[in-house]
């Protein structure tokens, strides 16, 4: 019996020593995996909200999907059109309920005939600017090829994918700067909101600080150039993070130093396509997870 009570207290000693030494640790090993495990159910969710920023080198190209619904904004070069739809359809997309072509120029609509030509799309929307270049021409055919309508949005305009709530922010006909003719969309996902700018310039920052601005992310402008992100609007819009799609060593110098400060000065974290490859946010409505891939999609 004495034999059986020592060994009884001995146990109970190595228990509380054990819990002493490690428990802590214990707990806060499952309060991480705990983490880990919230944040992987929602990205394994089919109806999961995630914007995809794609690594296109010098150019633009955002996937967003909200309840197995896909909206796409700009296309990337002509060189990245072929592996986008090889991507987009590994993912298993077959359809977008709309495609946005921010505005003419070749980094931002130059895979979208592409695009066109592979995938079924419910609304194109274009700005009202017509132009002579090679690609535009392009777009235009396989539009006609596939019967789908060029629709020009206002300003004001909303449209609902899944829970999310996109706004027209800003579109023009200024044909002589095409830069300023970019459809600027907000898009509102339950308690978080995300800025969409396209290439517009201080000229059209300056004309839409009437508007609601303030985003949780914002896809910085013309890939950081000085020409745009001006200290008023990047003030109004106050984003936690924002995204820069920038091609490695450019012969732009994208991005300028100017633009990359004014953003730290707001305390804003900065994400890069050129040094973290393809950026894919994914939220849950109140909180925003932040991922980097090497997706094969610059074809530069």
């Amino acid at each position: 019996m004495k034999r059986f009570i020592s060994s009884l207290f001995t146990i109970l000693f190595l228990l509380l020593f054990f819990y002493v030494a490690y428990g802590s640790d214990i707990n806060n090993y499952y309060q991480s995996n705990k983490k880990d495990n919230q944040k992987k159910v929602i990205l394994n969710d089919k109806d999961e909200f995630k914007i995809y920023f794609f690594d296109v080198g010098e150019a633009d190209c955002i996937l967003i999907k909200n309840n197995s619904e896909y909206v796409l904004i700009d296309s990337g070069n002509n060189e990245d059109g072929l592996k986008l739809v090889k991507y987009f359809k590994d993912l298993g997309i077959t359809k977008f309920k709309y495609v946005i072509g921010t505005h003419l120029h070749e980094d931002h609509i130059g895979g979208m005939d592409y695009i066109i030509n592979n995938f079924d799309i419910d609304h194109y929307y274009m700005p009202d600017v017509s132009s002579d270049y090679l690609t535009f021409t392009e777009v235009i055919d396989a539009l006609n090829n596939k019967n789908i309508s060029w629709e020009v949005p206002k300003i004001d305009d909303t449209f609902i994918v899944g829970d999310a709530k996109f706004r027209i922010i800003w579109i023009s006909k200024d044909e002589e700067d095409l830069n300023d003719t970019s459809i600027v969309v907000k898009l509102d996902f339950k308690n978080t909101s995300y800025l969409f700018t396209g290439d517009a310039t201080k000229n059209v920052e300056l004309r839409i600080l009437d508007k609601d601005l303030k985003s949780d992310v914002l896809k910085v402008s013309h890939h950081g150039s000085s020409d745009a992100s001006s200290a008023q609007f990047l003030k109004q819009v106050n984003p936690e993070y924002a995204v820069i799609s920038v091609g490695k060593d450019n012969d732009y110098h994208h991005p300028h130093g100017i633009t990359l400060n004014k953003l730290e000065s707001i305390g804003t974290i900065v994400y890069r396509t050129d040094k973290q490859g393809t950026i894919i946010l994914t939220s849950d409505g109140e909180n925003i997870y932040i991922d980097t891939a090497n997706t094969d999609t610059n074809g530069n």
